[in-house]
């Protein structure tokens, strides 16, 4: 696996990854989304764009000068409506012509249990929500997209947000932010559920890769091994929050504070909400409970 550090490319320079791949990095870096948002291009002579990226206007201009003599843009595919994904797809579209494809809206794939916090007045917290995307055509688990030179896989990947998508291309896999290789996907209720998280992950881990291409960051080598890392990263977690509340009934605020007792005080919001993730999955699971009512302030106690 590429090391973070070694990921550096120049902003709007495509590099070829395979034949028939190329990556274009969007200048968007920040604490959430590293160097910046990865674009796919993929194809010869159909060119898929997968996530088109942030409301850049360079970014735009550098994806169609990457179009070679002969080359037109076919498809456009949004793997989910982060803001740092998705809503450059709509000016691409006017200015090529091009469809665009996703899963569905922001509140497409969301779980029964995500809905019932939003109908309780949870707030989305973490990665900005694109309230505004809806794909011209609505993708479904299964379905395959196809050009003379290519297809691609919709394989339907909740957690990080519940309309999350990633694209199999042979035995490479567009992950998006499902799986990275610079650092965990955020995983922030009522947009993202552990509990579908770690099932996404196993259904990718049933399949034999050869490389992941991440929505951040540099390719990922040994797919598998990354997936095992995820697993057990979010096990951990888990074991570690049960040994906090088996101690004292706490909020998911104290319990971020807690365990993550080294991570800089801007970041601490998104560790919560990775804490509040873990709280929900658990309170489905029976392991803990809220003192009243399942929020992101909730007094959680260990059940045994």
């Amino acid at each position: 696996m590429q090391a973070p550090d070694d990921f550096d490319p120049i902003p709007g320079q495509p590099e070829q990854l395979e034949p028939g791949v190329r990556r274009l990095l969007a200048p968007n870096p920040s604490a959430m989304t590293y160097r910046g948002t990865n674009t796919y291009l993929v194809g010869t002579s159909q060119i898929a764009v997968i996530d088109p990226g942030p409301d850049i206007p360079a970014h735009l201009e550098a994806i169609l000068a990457a179009l070679q003599p002969g080359q037109v843009i076919s498809h456009i595919i949004v793997t989910h409506s982060h803001l740092d994904h998705s809503p450059l797809a709509a000016a691409l579209s006017a200015r090529c012509g091009a469809p665009t494809y996703g899963f569905g809206d922001a509140s497409a794939g969301r779980s029964p249990i995500m809905q019932d916090l939003v109908s309780a007045g949870m707030r989305s917290g973490g990665e900005g929500i694109d309230m505004g995307f809806t794909p011209d055509i609505t993708l479904a688990d299964g379905q395959c997209l196809n050009a003379p030179d290519w297809q691609l896989e919709v394989i339907h990947t909740p957690g990080h947000l519940g309309n999350h998508i990633a694209l199999a291309l042979n035995d490479a896999c567009f992950t998006a932010d499902h799986v990275m290789g610079w650092a965990s996907s955020l995983v922030s209720p009522p947009d993202g559920d552990l509990t579908d998280f770690m099932t996404s992950c196993t259904r990718l881990r049933d399949r034999d890769w050869r490389v992941f291409y991440p929505g951040h960051g540099g390719e990922i080598t040994d797919p598998q091994a990354r997936l095992d890392w995820l697993i057990s990263h979010r096990q951990n977690r888990e074991a570690e929050i049960l040994a906090h509340l088996q101690r004292a009934p706490a909020t998911p605020a104290e319990l971020a504070r807690a365990m993550y007792s080294d991570t800089p005080e801007a970041l601490l919001p998104a560790a919560e909400r990775n804490v509040l993730a873990h709280l929900v999955d658990l309170t489905s699971r029976a392991k803990v409970r809220p003192q009243d009512e399942l929020t992101e302030g909730a007094l959680f106690h260990w059940l045994g």
